[in-house]
């Protein structure tokens, strides 16, 4: 059960229903790092089917594919810092950050890394 989040935020936006492919774990570390922020985190991206994945240029190994990454919106550096501090604090290891969103993930096939967009 989710505090913060209607599980439909999640769905990759070509196929309702596919937000039941998330990964449990990652869904509550998101949903503690949102309550840790103190601040809403508005869903740009969940779950994506390979077509949309590939529909928006990114490549067949993301994590959304597999469930476990999520793209919050952040247009902010105040925002933008609590969401880091919050993600950090709550278990991520794996942090894009971009002018207008972070990503995150808890893929355990990728090594712990953060970068920039």
């Amino acid at each position: 059960m989710l505090k913060y989040f209607k599980l439909s935020e999640f769905a990759s936006p070509d196929l309702p229903g596919s937000e039941s492919e998330m990964c449990d774990d990652f869904l509550q570390m998101i949903d503690n790092a949102r309550g840790i922020a103190g601040i809403p985190f508005k869903i740009n991206s969940g779950m994506r089917t390979i077509a949309h994945n590939r529909s928006i240029g990114s490549k067949d190994t993301s994590s959304h594919i597999i469930g476990c990454a999520a793209d919050i919106h952040c247009n902010n550096s105040v925002d933008r810092s609590k969401i880091v501090a919050a993600l950090i604090q709550a278990g991520f290891r794996r942090l894009g950050i971009a002018e207008t969103f972070v990503h995150c993930d808890c893929d355990e096939r990728k090594p712990n890394a953060i970068w920039l967009y």
